[in-house]
């Protein structure tokens, strides 16, 4: 019988059997949906807590999403053959002029984890690239990273494209330098302290 609590443990302790015992879950008939909320979400949602706890840090949180990876995908066609809908789509990038990546890609892993989709920018990203990116995927909301203090302006400069540009997009920031008093500054729907933070900033701005 598939355990989906040895999936969910895997993940968590980012095992690469997860891959294996999703294939065998899915070759034992259970649903794709019920693999990814009770096995790979579960388990990334454990991570999550314990990384706010400060239980696990940044080495165990990659681990633990590299697992969740590969399982997702042996998963992904099967979801899409399932026709199961992600939470949302979320756009995510380093903006211009900053190539700092390691914290936007923790938050990218995280939001896949908790069953986002995520289209990753990359790093230096034009505020254009960004709203192009949002409207040619249908995103709902737009995260931006920064860790130099030089760039930080950068993310005002997104943040007014995306209400000129008069859509419905949410906008939540983050990075070391950057704080809930200069989110509020330029307007950010949201900020986040960390990885985990991010995403239950991502649902609680997306109505989840």
């Amino acid at each position: 019988m598939a355990d989906l609590a040895a999936l969910k443990r895997a993940v968590f302790n980012g095992e690469p059997t997860a891959a294996e015992l999703t294939r065998q879950a899915l070759a034992e008939g259970v649903g794709a949906e019920k693999v990814l909320k009770e096995g790979l979400i579960a388990g990334m949602e454990e991570v999550g807590e314990a990384f706010k706890r400060s239980e696990i840090y940044v080495p165990e949180v990659l681990i633990a999403a590299r697992a969740m990876k590969m399982a997702l995908e042996v998963l992904g066609p099967k979801l899409a053959e399932a026709g199961v809908k992600p939470l949302g789509t979320v756009v995510i990038g380093t903006v211009q002029g900053d190539l700092h990546d390691i914290g936007k890609n923790l938050v990218a892993m995280m939001l896949k984890g908790a069953g986002f989709q995520v289209v990753d920018l990359g790093t230096d990203v034009k505020p254009g690239r960004f709203l192009e990116a949002a409207a040619e995927h249908g995103a709902k909301l737009a995260g931006m990273s920064a860790l130099l203090t030089t760039t930080m302006p950068n993310m005002e400069k997104t943040i007014g494209a995306f209400r000129e540009a008069g859509g419905a997009v949410k906008v939540m920031i983050g990075g070391a330098p950057v704080t809930q008093e200069y989110a509020n500054k330029i307007g950010a729907d949201g900020w986040a302290a960390d990885a985990a933070t991010a995403v239950d900033l991502a649902k609680r701005l997306m109505g989840l």
